[in-house]
Order: structure tokens, then C-alpha cells, then sequence
């Protein structure tokens, strides 16, 4: 028995995913491209660029607000999100009302990037606190709605486009994200005190039960951004996010120069790498709980140095679009794993506000993978040597997550020499 009374941790799981696949709309933003181009003739390095200022937004608030999470609690911080958000994405059409491709910058891409950071950490730290016993799972279930957002969005955004126009698409989404944001926030709170599921309190009550779980240290923001292991996830992460929006962002050139692909099927192949993308959150997040934090770490970077090897030279279509498959799986597992390897490192008390401090490497990331791309692509003539690039640098991801694992079974052997109930967290 579950004491004492609270609310319902699966409900605050699905509040989550109700933050989370509203500010995921952000990755449907290349929908906008062409009718806004059409309408106002705005060019699309000027239309992506609204995207690039959110990417970086998000970054920078979640590094900020997150201390906030922690301080006011998730629905403080959640309602703000939602007012941000909400104003961003109805200010947009202000903007394409008014023609004013500043007054867009500003609106999705400042208030709606500020949004879409708050957002995005104030549901994760909460989530963890409710779901000690299966971490991976509790951040997996709303980091993927994140992820797959794009598919339910899209499509929506494509219809409402040809039948409202432009500015009352982007009126209707900012009502309706805010209306989500505001409900699911409204539920969203910490668990009391001392509070654990069923399953753990019988153990720790029960000594000839299982060992208990428990983080290797408890730290706050401050002293954890001054260890090796806070910067070991910093790099880890950059790196893992440059090269998997490298592939985003190149996805369907790549496809139709190396295997041959027609534009259509190339375009198809970009919708299911959304939907992989989405898919691998989940995945690897639940599976992390199993396999542990550092060895899902590890298969990260091993299969994408991997993948990374073979992929300029499968001309076999299928072949091809498996590997970036794969390669898709591993981005967004990167993202719902990482908060909790966070939690296993340096305990849930601030978690959020390590959370927003690892998160500037995807503002970072954000601008440097597809840039980076790019200029290879334009410097020599093909994928290949952007490719072995990323090969180096997923390598020497490779060689900080086997220091990492090393790290943990160090401090795992000296906790179970403290006190032998305790052992690393799944």
C-alpha cells in the first residue's frame, strides 16, 4: 500500500506527455516553409532560421528555469511554459498577419523557444521523483511524445494551412497548445515527502527482499557542473545531437545521392525517421533500466560509429534507409536516457537544474550539426567526409562513456562496501 494518499502517478506520466508532444510541434516547423515563402517570399535560409533562434532559446531557458522547477515545483513552471508557448506560436500570426519576418523571430522564436525549454525540463525531474523504481520508462514516455509530435502535427498543420490560412493556423494552435499545456500543468505536482511506490517500500522494509536502489551521490546544480561526470554527459550528448540533426537536416539529399532514392521516397523515408525518432525514446529509455545508464551509453556510440562507417557507401536502398533508421533510434534515445542517467549520478534533489545546464549542448548542437553538414557537403563534393567526421567525434564520445562506466562501477563497489543493501540503480 502506497502511503500516504496521492494522485495518480500514470495521470502525472500523461500530463507530462500532454507538455511534451504540444512544444514538440516545433519539429513540424519545415511545414511552414513553403506557404510562407509563397505568401511573403521570404527565402528558407530566413524561414529556418525562426527555427534555429527556438532551438537556441530552448536551450538557454531550460539552463535557467530549470533552478525554478526545482524552487516553485512543476505546475508554477508549467503554466509558464504554457503562456510562452501559447503567446509564441499566436504571436506567429500576428507576424505573418503584419508580414513581419522580425516580429516571427521574435514571437516563435523567442517567446516560443523560451516556452519549449520551461516546457520541456518541467515535467522530467517530477516524472523521476514519481518513478524511482523505473526511471527510464517514466522519461521515456514523455520525452517521446516530444519526439513524435512532428507526425500528428504536420498533417494537421498542412490541412489547417490550405483551409484557414497561414495566421489563423498559427491562432488556433497557440489556443489550442495553451489550453493542453494549461490542464496538464494544472495536475502536475511532486510526490510528498518520503514517498515511494508499493514495490520499493516493501523492500526497503523487508530486508530478505531485493537490494535497494540508490543514486551514487546528491548533489546540487552548482557542485555537480564542476565534476567530470556533469561535463562527460555535456560532450556526450553535444556530440550525440550535432551528428543525429547532421542526418536530420541532410536526410533526404543523402538518401536520393548515395542510394539513389526518388525525391518522394526520400521525403517518405524522413517521415519514418520521425517516427523512429519517437519510437527510439521510449525504446532505449525503458531499456536502460535494464541494461543500466553507461551500457546503454555505450551501445549508443558503438552502433553509430558503426553506422556512421558504412552509411556513404550502401548504394542498397533499403540498406541505406535501415542504418539511418538505426542512427535516428539513437538520437532520440539519447534524449529520454539522459535525465535519468542525471538522477543516477547526482540524485533527483536538482535534478531539473543539472537537466537545463546538460541541455545548452542541444542549443549549441542545434546550430553547429546542420551548419557543419553542410559546409562538408559544399567543401568536397559528397557525404562521405562528413561522415568519417562524425566517426571521430562519436569516438571519442565512445571513450567517455567506457570512462563513465568505469566511474559508476567504482562508486557502485564502494557503496555496496558502505552498506551492502545498496546497489547502482538500474
Amino acid at each position: 500500500m502506497e502511503t500516504p494518499k496521492t494522485k495518480n502517478r500514470w495521470l502525472i506520466a500523461l500530463a507530462a506527455v500532454g507538455i511534451h508532444i504540444s512544444i514538440g510541434s516545433v519539429y513540424a516547423w519545415s511545414v511552414f516553409s513553403k506557404p510562407l515563402h509563397d505568401a511573403f517570399g521570404w527565402n528558407l535560409q530566413q524561414i529556418s532560421f525562426t527555427f534555429g533562434i527556438a532551438i537556441l532559446f530552448l536551450g538557454l531557458s531550460a539552463a535557467v528555469m530549470g533552478h525554478v522547477v526545482e524552487r516553485k515545483g512543476p505546475r508554477f513552471t508549467g503554466i509558464i511554459a504554457a503562456v510562452f508557448f501559447g503567446a509564441g506560436i499566436a504571436g506567429a500570426g500576428v507576424a505573418t498577419m503584419l508580414e513581419s519576418l522580425y516580429l516571427l523571430y521574435f514571437s516563435y522564436g523567442v517567446l516560443g523557444g523560451i516556452g519549449l525549454g520551461v516546457g520541456y525540463v518541467t515535467p522530467v525531474s517530477t516524472l523521476i521523483k514519481w518513478f524511482p523504481d523505473r526511471r527510464g520508462l517514466a522519461t521515456g514516455l514523455a520525452i517521446m511524445g516530444f519526439g513524435f509530435a512532428s507526425l500528428i502535427a504536420s498533417p494537421l498543420i498542412q490541412k489547417m494551412i490550405g483551409n484557414v490560412g497561414i495566421s489563423n493556423t498559427f491562432y488556433l494552435m497557440g489556443a489550442v497548445y495553451f489550453s493542453v499545456m494549461i490542464l496538464a500543468a494544472l495536475y502536475l505536482e511532486r510526490p510528498p515527502m518520503g514517498w515511494a511506490p508499493a514495490a520499493m517500500t516493501a523492500t526497503q522494509t523487508n530486508p530478505k527482499k531485493a537490494k535497494i536502489k540508490c543514486d551514487l551521490s546528491e548533489q546540487d546544480a552548482n557542485a555537480a557542473v564542476k565534476t567530470p561526470q556533469f561535463w562527460g554527459l555535456w560532450v556526450m550528448i553535444f556530440i550525440n545531437i550535432t551528428c543525429g540533426i547532421a542526418i536530420i537536416s541532410a536526410a533526404s539529399p543523402m538518401a536520393q545521392e548515395i542510394a539513389g532514392l526518388s525525391a518522394s521516397e526520400a521525403a517518405a523515408m524522413v517521415g519514418i525517421m520521425g517516427l523512429l525518432n519517437g519510437a527510439g525514446r521510449l525504446f532505449w529509455s525503458s531499456a536502460s533500466d535494464y541494461l543500466t545508464r553507461p551500457n546503454t551509453f555505450l551501445a549508443f556510440f558503438i552502433i553509430q560509429i558503426a553506422a556512421f562507417t558504412v552509411l556513404p557507401s550502401l548504394g542498397h536502398a533499403l540498406a541505406f534507409q535501415a542504418v539511418v533508421f538505426l542512427i535516428m533510434t539513437c538520437y532520440g534515445g539519447g534524449f529520454s536516457t539522459l535525465p535519468a542517467y542525471i538522477g543516477d549520478l547526482f540524485g533527483t534533489k536538482q535534478l531539473g537544474a543539472i537537466h537545463g545546464y546538460v541541455l545548452t549542448a542541444w542549443a549549441l548542437a542545434g546550430l553547429s550539426g546542420s551548419t557543419l553538414a553542410a559546409y562538408v557537403r559544399e567543401l568536397t563534393g559528397s557525404y562521405t567526409m562528413t561522415m568519417y567526421i562524425f566517426v571521430g567525434m562519436l569516438t571519442l564520445s565512445l571513450m567517455i562513456a567506457v570512462a563513465m562506466k568505469v566511474y559508476v562501477a567504482r562508486t557502485q563497489r564502494a557503496l555496496y562496501i558502505k552498506n551492502n543493501s545498496l546497489i547502482y540503480p538500474a
